[in-house]
């Protein structure tokens, strides 16, 4: 295409040219030039060449004069983009004083002065001077308004200041934001408690390509999930559980926040629905836990589920201490504690201690109770715990598996 262009020029070029010697030869014309008392006669087409030999000696009259400070410009900028560079590598490799001089040097050339400084800031963040980091900062210019509003911003994230960063980034002189200040805008947001915010960037992230995938999917559950929590009221709830993809509505943390939220709203039904619907999909021995912490009711209908996943997850200790906890919750002592002592054989926390010790406390067990914290407390800090007095705890996990795991046929089925 451009080379029908140039082509299509010089071809009217020429047809002018040939029309303008065409009416020239018919008629030369007549020029005078009175100057100085003298007069001067010539012919247009003389006139035009002397016309053209005057403004090409000009022309090459300018350029040897301006030659020597062309020379020097060159020069200058062969230096300062020889300094940019060396200025990054420096910086790369940790050479922070050496790097920040090199690029407050390159900051010299208007071309370079946004992406100069920023790099000096940096190089001064590096060795720990922040007030120099800001002087390079606030050299850049009206022209780079963004780019200054991003590297303040990453400053103030930094020193734990998402406020100021948010500011920053929605001045309008830093509009519209390019894909890195977008990001820094979302984590601004929250970490300021406003994630339902930054879960709405997520859409214009994706459209520019501003992290990867892997990174947006990671954001996207925590912003989602923090949301969930920050969540006002129960409509606003509702709004934003329903808006998350089926896929996050079965992550762990997703539904905790949402339960969690959910039971502090008294909304009991759907805080355990949802847990009850995330375990069936996937297990999870986190939201198994929290099923028999929430702070709500419908404890036999809980019951009911806990032992019905216990059929297929038999030796999960979130589950067996959820099966303790609504047991005592329903005045079943006995059999809480039996479901106690399964999860402590399956590994289970310093959790299941502490329930086994507010058990024996409620019944009057009062060295038992002590013993038990006393464990949960060990358990806490990863050290050895002590059996209960008077008890093989072994031997008796040992009988209470075997009693409540049979086969179709009622005969005990053992574990290896």
């Amino acid at each position: 295409m451009n080379l029908f262009r140039n082509v299509l020029f010089w071809i009217v070029l020429a047809l002018a040219g040939a029309l303008i010697a065409q009416l020239l030869v018919q008629d030369p014309g007549y020029v005078l030039v009175r100057y100085g008392g003298n007069d001067y006669t010539t012919n247009v087409p003389k006139a035009m060449a002397l016309l053209l030999i005057v403004l090409a000696a000009l022309w090459l009259l300018w350029k040897l004069l301006s030659l020597p400070f062309t020379a020097v410009r060159r020069h200058r900028r062969r230096q300062a983009r020889a300094r940019l560079i060396d200025g990054f590598d420096a910086l790369h490799q940790g050479q922070w004083t050496r790097a920040e001089k090199l690029l407050g040097q390159a900051a010299e050339e208007h071309d370079a002065v946004a992406v100069a400084h920023v790099g000096a800031a940096r190089a001064a963040l590096g060795r720990g001077d922040e007030s120099a980091a800001r002087v390079h900062l606030a050299a850049i210019d009206a022209n780079h308004s963004a780019t200054r509003a991003i590297a303040e911003a990453e400053l103030a994230l930094s020193h734990d200041r998402p406020a100021d960063a948010l500011v920053l980034l929605d001045a309008p002189s830093a509009q519209p934001l390019p894909p890195r200040g977008l990001v820094l805008r979302g984590e601004a947001l929250a970490t300021l408690g406003r994630s339902g915010e930054a879960y709405g960037l997520l859409g214009a992230l994706r459209q520019q390509q501003a992290l990867s995938d892997e990174r947006l999917s990671m954001l996207e559950a925590r912003w989602g999930a923090a949301s969930l929590r920050e969540a006002a009221d129960a409509n606003v709830l509702a709004d934003r559980w329903e808006a998350l993809p089926k896929a996050l509505r079965h992550d762990p943390a997703s539904v905790a926040a949402y339960a969690e939220r959910a039971s502090a709203m008294r909304w009991d039904e759907a805080a355990t629905r949802s847990i009850e619907q995330a375990l069936d999909a996937r297990w999870d021995e986190s939201l198994a836990n929290l099923y028999g912490r929430l702070p709500v009711g419908r404890v036999a209908e809980r019951r009911e589920h806990a032992e019905r996943w216990l059929q297929a997850h038999p030796a999960s200790p979130a589950l067996l201490l959820t099966l303790a906890r609504l047991s005592r919750a329903q005045g079943q002592w006995p059999q809480a504690e039996a479901w106690l002592h399964r999860a402590l054989a399956q590994g289970a926390n310093s959790e299941a201690w502490e329930e086994l010790g507010a058990g024996f406390a409620q019944t009057g067990e009062e060295k038992l109770a002590r013993q038990c914290y006393a464990n949960a407390l060990s358990a806490a800090r990863g050290e050895a715990i002590s059996d209960l007095p008077g008890r093989d705890l072994r031997q008796t996990i040992f009988d209470q598996a075997v009693a409540e795991e049979r086969d179709e046929h009622g005969v005990p089925r053992l574990r290896e």
